[in-house]
């Protein structure tokens, strides 16, 4: 449970229908094995300790009978398990029956919750054999001992601070109105939710979007355990379609008609953080909510969900491409609005022949396009100086040839050097005055070939290099329009690549992939034997991991501790732990120390969740301490 993870469980038992003792030996081994793997919430089923397919059969007094002694098995099978778990089964209540989830912990019975919605359409028949369930908890009598029965119930826990479990039982999630909004204002953070959906064709995309949506709406984790083998198929299947869904992602999820249990870890910090970040999310009063603490051993566990390397980048092709080209779109369309109202024909691009020049180059173009201009309106300067190399001048130059611009060549050394005397530089030395007169004059060059053109100078600098201030200061960091803004290093590479397999020109696509081959580099230091000598992750680490930091660290709020051991199982294979904790201290002393630069950005397009402008979503002092940040991780690498 440490950093705010809770390991959950959704559950099939193998039942026999109308066989409550059997179904509870079922549900009691499951419940063994998930303690085995330290689940701390298990849900069950709808109605799985009868079986949800009993129709008229729960009209008999032998069968809620045995459901009720089937409970007390299982109630007492838990002493000791600390575990908050979900079971579902009819009950009887004030000449009335209820379909509804019974909830115990440590051979505890906490509450039942009922079923509100109760289907009578199509194949359902529910409304024949049960009643509504109430909201407002009211007590029961069970051995003696009074129970709250009711929607409105709460489960926390001090093992883990902050954690709100509610319930609701199946067609509850697909109505207009759905018991977990109310949980979620009330302050659930996670729903569980006991099913029996059937299967028919197309129903289980249905139900996935469902439970997707409703955990992305609520900011909320969604557990949902439906009913599988052993139900009866005289008119219906069920598939055990198990899902555990965390704000709108799917964690784990398993389809495929037999009993069984699928694990994941929901994190319930991050459900805090961003509940706390949408201010639109306004938690109402619990004046009608039972708030019931559970029972649970704080405890290390090992994480069962997986983080992706590059969270800014999608793992499925087809989506990846889909994203690319939407995020073409914005870059494009943005850059053409500006186009289009400041009635600029022309746009300078110092074009390097590296990836980021390159991507911008490929929206210019696409923004022109878009405007029906001619293509020879985009200038595109190359400016050779001591580190540029034969390899990205001429890729440079054949990007800007092939693609029909305007192509310029200014060679800045002896501008360069002219300032280096006025200085008085030592230019062995070869330091950062060496470095960034380089970068000032490449700057002033365009800014001052865009106003004798009539033109806009487009900023070239990509979102990972903004955040960890990689950047000459009024040189490359400053232009009238940065159309790459937004976009992280990993992103950057994978956008020139889905243009160059999709631009249907082979030459172009050669020079697209010679491009992606180079070593990212300023080339501001001479290079060696015609090699770039000067390689950016040498000096400042692997973006990949940058990037990796910056998201889970600006767009989830977590902890330095957390963003380590994060990146240590995402990277286990590739990094050594030093390694990581190296770069992941150079990331947070850079990003808090090169704010200034990111207070005065020009203007351009976000295109993602994460960005640092300080008109959009990065209202930050210049002159903000990193020391609580570098404390943490300091500390942990003394344990």
């Amino acid at each position: 449970m440490r950093d705010g993870f809770i390991k959950v469980a959704a559950f099939t038992p193998e039942i026999h229908v109308a066989d409550p003792l059997y179904n509870a030996t079922r549900i009691c081994e499951q419940i063994d094995e998930g303690e085995k793997k330290r689940a701390k919430i298990m849900v069950f089923p709808e109605l799985c300790i009868t079986g949800y397919t009993c129709h008229d059969l729960f009209l008999q007094d032998k069968l809620l009978s045995e459901a009720m002694e089937a409970l007390d098995v299982i109630v007492d099978h838990t002493d000791g398990v600390d575990a908050l778990i979900f079971v579902g089964l009819p009950m009887r209540k004030d000449n009335s029956l209820y379909n509804v989830a019974a909830v115990i912990n440590c051979g505890d019975l906490l509450g039942f919750v009922p079923k509100v919605n109760l289907p009578t359409y199509g194949e359902y028949y529910e409304g024949r054999h049960f009643a509504k369930g109430n909201r407002e908890p009211s007590m029961v009598l069970w051995h003696e001992q009074e129970i709250p029965f009711g929607t409105n119930q709460l489960f926390c826990t001090d093992a883990l601070p902050g954690l709100s479990v509610a319930c609701e039982i199946c067609e509850d999630l697909w109505v207009a109105d759905p018991p977990s909004t109310a949980h979620a204002i009330a302050g659930a953070n996670i729903i569980v939710n006991l099913s029996a959906s059937n299967e028919v064709v197309g129903k289980a995309d249905y139900r996935r979007m469902l439970v997707k949506a409703t955990s992305a709406r609520l900011l909320a984790g969604y557990i949902y355990a439906s009913a599988g083998y052993g139900e009866s198929t005289q008119d219906v299947v069920f598939s055990a379609h198990n899902m555990i869904a965390e704000n709108g992602s799917m964690l784990a999820e398993s389809r495929d008609f037999e009993s069984g249990v699928i694990y994941s870890d929901i994190d319930v910090y991050r459900l805090l953080y961003e509940r706390r970040r949408m201010n639109t999310f306004a938690p109402e009063t619990q004046e009608n909510y039972m708030i019931q603490q559970v029972a649970i051993i704080q405890e290390p566990l090992s994480l069962d969900r997986s983080f992706p390397r590059h969270p800014f980048v999608p793992a499925d092709d087809a989506a990846r491409d889909a994203r690319c080209k939407e995020i073409f779109s914005i870059q494009s369309y943005g850059l053409r609005k500006r186009l289009d109202h400041i009635r600029a024909k022309k746009v300078v691009l110092g074009l390097s022949g590296g990836l980021d020049s390159t991507l911008a180059l490929l929206v210019c173009v696409r923004a022109f396009d878009l405007l029906k201009l001619d293509r020879k309106g985009i200038v595109t300067v190359t400016m050779p100086c001591f580190g540029t190399t034969d390899r990205t001048y001429q890729n440079a130059c054949n990007l800007a040839k092939s693609l029909g611009t305007d192509l310029r060549e200014i060679n800045i050394e002896a501008a360069v050097n002219q300032h280096f005397k006025d200085l008085d530089v030592d230019v062995s030395k070869k330091d950062v005055t060496y470095e960034n007169c380089q970068a000032r004059e490449r700057t002033q060059v365009l800014m001052d070939l865009a106003n004798k053109e009539g033109a806009i100078v487009v900023g070239t600098g990509d979102l990972s290099e903004l955040a960890l201030g990689w950047a000459t200061y009024n040189g490359d960091h400053m232009s009238m329009y940065g159309v790459n803004a937004g976009v992280p290093k990993t992103l950057v590479r994978y956008l020139v690549r889905y243009y160059g397999d999709t631009c249907n020109d082979e030459a172009l696509k050669k020079v697209l992939y010679d491009v992606l081959d180079t070593p990212v580099s300023p080339e501001l230091l001479p290079p060696e034997e015609g090699h770039i000598s000067q390689k950016t992750e040498d000096l400042v680490g692997p973006y990949e991991l940058h990037d990796f930091f910056l998201y889970y660290m600006l767009r989830l709020g977590f902890s330095p501790s957390k963003v380590y051991r994060l990146a240590l199982r995402a990277f286990a294979d590739t990094y050594e732990e030093a390694v990581i904790m190296k770069w992941l201290k150079t990331f947070y002393r850079r990003f808090f120390a090169q704010q200034f630069k990111r207070s005065c950005l020009p203007d351009g397009p976000k295109v993602g969740s994460v960005s640092v402008s300080p008109r959009g979503d990065l209202r930050m002092p210049s002159d903000a301490c990193v020391d609580a940040w570098l404390q943490e991780l300091d500390e942990l690498e003394e344990e």
